[in-house]
């Protein structure tokens, strides 16, 4: 039936014929949002120090010691054939085996006045080391990257467990609420793909919004038009009788929680019909900031929009976005074992939109309650994966930065051994770093329970400490 012919039919009829299908018809649009909604803001724990927090996702694991994680043993002993007791051998054979050392492709300089060495694949986000804050001793969950994945997203290898945006809209709601605020920008369908920015048992309301998808262009990162194409006073009516709709299923079901859950959800998606276009439209944005970020130059337009975008959003009051660097294929992105060369397109595709991110939300005074977060789901070896010109994963020790939202700037946290293969000091498994995350934001990581089937879950399961080390 037409929903735009409908108003020659009495309220009894159009509810007793359109009650049951109210979920596709919400997807119209209300215009106002109902009392007590779920996304509505919520005091936090503690005074936060960071408002948004933006996780610039390397899927595939970028190699470290190629990159933030400066070896000169690696130099030393290149060809040499080491034993290494790696994650991956001795899951799969419970041996250690020699491996043939291998040095880093690109060489490392030393940037800013805190001195900080980093590799020829990021000269522009070398620029701002003395705003950065390396933690060189990370170390995580998972070999294969659909566990390493979940496990960096939601903090559970094999369980649906909710995401970190998720939980973050689930304690603090919606800065604000005509725009959802958990946005992931580009995501890919593979290891784990919805999964990732999956709301799991938390409401409906706080599953991220998935603007794309990788493989697409960035262009394509955005929401569908799901508005009819009736006039504003149509429009109107439309609205009234949709609301009239959604009562009478409510009167019905009294305290159902999931047809509440649905209900906002789709409230949330009318609203964004209305106010998200002007915000994700980057031709707004000036030539100078379009250029800062490399929009024009075909190496760096893709990611670059993707960046403009999340700053925009950021600025808007989404409080979580997310924005990934990856593709739909087998082998993600960064995961280079037989061809870590392929690494300096990738670096070449980001490392300008990401220092342009970083200086953009500076300028604008978003970066001091901002929190940046880069990394990947795990690291890369320090040796030749089979004697090749390539690095495996490795889950044991590896690098992440932060930057803003309250970390302490210019510093260099915990460390790798000798070779870059295990954390050994200043250890931070990624509990560790959910936790700080949350804590920025005002959330008490043991105090953000969920109740279901009978036990609290909380993001970092039984564990995760605040990393206070690096914090000012």
């Amino acid at each position: 039936m037409d929903v735009r012919n409908s108003w020659t039919m009495s309220r009894r009829a159009a509810l007793r014929s359109l009650g049951c299908g109210f979920g596709y018809l919400a997807l119209a649009g209300l215009s106002q949002s109902r009392a007590g909604s779920p996304l509505a803001g919520r005091p936090s724990h503690h005074t936060p120090k960071a408002k948004r927090v933006v996780f610039l996702f390397m899927q595939g694991g970028p190699s470290h010691v190629d990159s933030f994680d400066h070896k000169p043993r690696l130099f030393k002993d290149d060809g040499k054939m080491i034993e290494f007791d790696d994650a991956r051998t001795l899951a799969k054979t419970r041996k250690i085996v020699t491996h043939r050392v291998m040095k880093p492709m690109w060489p490392f300089r030393h940037y800013g006045q805190t001195g900080r060495h980093v590799s020829d694949l990021f000269p522009q986000i070398a620029q701002h080391v003395d705003d950065l804050c390396f933690l060189h001793g990370m170390h995580t969950e998972g070999i294969a990257h659909g566990p390493a994945t979940l496990f960096l997203h939601t903090g559970s290898i094999n369980l649906i467990r909710p995401s970190v945006g998720s939980w973050i809209t689930y304690g603090l709601g919606a800065e604000n609420q005509n725009l959802p605020g958990f946005v992931t920008i580009s995501p890919s369908m593979g290891n784990g793909g919805p999964r990732n920015w999956g709301n799991a048992f938390l409401p409906t309301v706080h599953q991220g919004t998935a603007l794309g998808r990788a493989g697409l262009p960035s262009t394509e990162a955005k929401i569908r038009n799901l508005t009819s194409s009736a006039s504003v006073v149509e429009q109107e009516r439309q609205l009234d009788l949709l609301r009239a709709i959604n009562s009478e299923q409510l009167g019905r079901s009294p305290g159902e929680s999931e047809l509440e859950a649905v209900i906002d959800s789709y409230e949330l998606a009318a609203r964004m019909q209305r106010f998200a276009p002007e915000t994700l439209d980057v031709n707004r944005e000036s030539k100078e900031t379009q250029a800062l970020y490399g929009l024009g130059d075909k190496s760096t337009e893709n990611f670059g929009r993707q960046c403009l975008l999340a700053r925009r959003l950021l600025e808007a009051g989404v409080r979580y976005v997310q924005v990934n660097y990856g593709d739909n294929t087998a082998n993600p992105a960064w995961d280079q074992h037989s061809n870590l060369p392929k690494h300096a397109d990738h670096a070449l595709a980001v490392d300008r939109p990401v220092s342009a991110l970083l200086t953009d939300l500076k300028r604008r005074g978003l970066l001091d309650d901002t929190l940046v977060w880069f990394g990947g789901e795990f690291g890369r070896t320090p040796y030749a994966e089979k004697n090749g010109t390539g690095r495996d994963h490795n889950p044991d020790g590896f690098t992440m930065w932060l930057a803003g939202g309250g970390v302490k700037p210019g510093i260099a946290y915990g460390a790798t051994d000798e070779f870059g293969h295990h954390a050994v000091q200043g250890k931070v498994h990624m509990h560790d770093m959910h936790a700080t995350i949350l804590h920025q934001l005002g959330l008490d990581h043991e105090k953000l329970t969920f109740r279901y089937a009978g036990r609290d879950f909380r993001l970092t399961d039984v564990a995760g400490r605040v990393v206070t080390e690096i914090l000012s």
